[in-house]
């Protein structure tokens, strides 16, 4: 159903998907390095005044519960490096229309905050881990935050959040032996974990050969596991495929971007941390809602801009060697 508060039209593409999902990177500071997020160099990070401000993420964030969007989810970066972050969560659950309030993390920092984000009003976690090896995480992070990250999980789980979901990017040669591992600790912990197709952005090494289509991640689940497909809450498929493991409350989703797009129902919009207001998350077309703030645009004037942005959301985002060659942001600056 179309929903817009206020009588203000949907957010409705030239393609008739509704935008009702925003995505808002606080920061593109991080305390771990991952290959696949971070280029080997790292990203050139502006002053803070370049960030916007949580008084100008909360004015944004109102517009768009205006303009029907319902669930919000607060990425990075690492979103809880921001100090701050709590009150931030508060005041984004505290609008009127809001359903939804989710963080993404690498859950290094969870276990001093959880409890304090679940009292915020977070309903939704998800935690990144892409090996359950100390020494490849350290590899692939270039950071010894393993242990953390393990306890974050676990005090995710005690703060009660209606769910708690680990994403894992898998790459063929570095982490894909360890599909079946990853089943057993979400069948131990009656956790979802959701196993993401390796995806190219500047400065991260994508290739065809490293990336594990899903197809083959399910097959070699499935040589140990008997999988039970599920419905989304709303009786149709999300951008997650998403199966029951057989005798257990664990849940394990697949998010195939590259191999079996989900284009078609996206729902969802990006703000990055300085501002910038991206259809896709493969696109390179922003608008800066930054400098429409700061040079006192009128709200008619930045709906305007919002409606544009989502208008021109292409139908579905290229292969990837198009994407290689697009030179997208680093991932860690457009927000997880």
């Amino acid at each position: 159903m179309v929903i817009a508060s206020r009588s203000r039209p949907a957010l409705l593409d030239n393609f008739g998907r509704n935008h009702t999902y925003l995505r808002i990177s606080i920061t593109d500071r991080c305390n771990l390095r991952c290959r696949y997020c971070m280029p080997p160099e790292g990203i050139e990070l502006g002053p803070k005044s370049s960030l916007l401000s949580y008084d100008e993420i909360l004015t944004i964030a109102k517009l768009f519960v205006d303009l029907g969007v319902r669930k919000i989810r607060v990425t990075g970066g690492e979103p809880l490096v921001r100090k701050g972050v709590e009150h931030l969560c508060s005041q984004l659950a505290a609008i009127p229309g809001l359903e939804t309030l989710a963080l993404s993390t690498n859950g290094v920092l969870l276990t001093e905050k959880a409890k304090a984000l679940k009292t915020a009003g977070v309903n939704h976690v998800n935690i990144s881990l892409d090996t359950l090896k100390p020494e490849r995480f350290e590899h692939i992070a270039l950071r010894s935050l393993f242990d953390e990250t393990i306890c974050g999980i676990d005090a995710a789980l005690n703060a009660g959040f209606a769910s708690v979901k680990i994403n894992t990017v898998v790459m063929r040669g570095f982490n894909d032996d360890e599909l079946p591992d990853f089943v057993e600790f979400a069948k131990a912990r009656s956790l979802h974990v959701r196993f993401i197709e390796y995806m190219p952005f500047l400065g991260n090494n994508w290739n065809e050969v490293r990336m594990m289509p899903y197809k083959e991640m399910r097959d070699v689940i499935e040589s140990r596991f008997k999988l039970e497909p599920l419905l989304g809450s709303d009786g149709v498929p999300g951008p997650a495929k998403e199966f029951r493991v057989a005798g257990s409350k664990a849940v394990v989703g697949f998010i195939t971007t590259m191999t079996e797009h989900f284009c078609g129902t996206c729902n969802r919009v990006r703000l990055t941390a300085d501002g910038k207001l991206r259809n896709c998350l493969f696109g390179r077309d922003e608008i800066d809602l930054r400098r429409l703030l700061r040079s006192g645009a009128s709200e008619e004037v930045i709906e305007d801009s919002i409606r544009m942005a989502v208008i021109l959301k292409r139908e579905k985002h290229p292969n990837g060697q198009t994407l290689l060659e697009e030179q997208n942001r680093p991932m860690v600056a457009i927000g997880g």
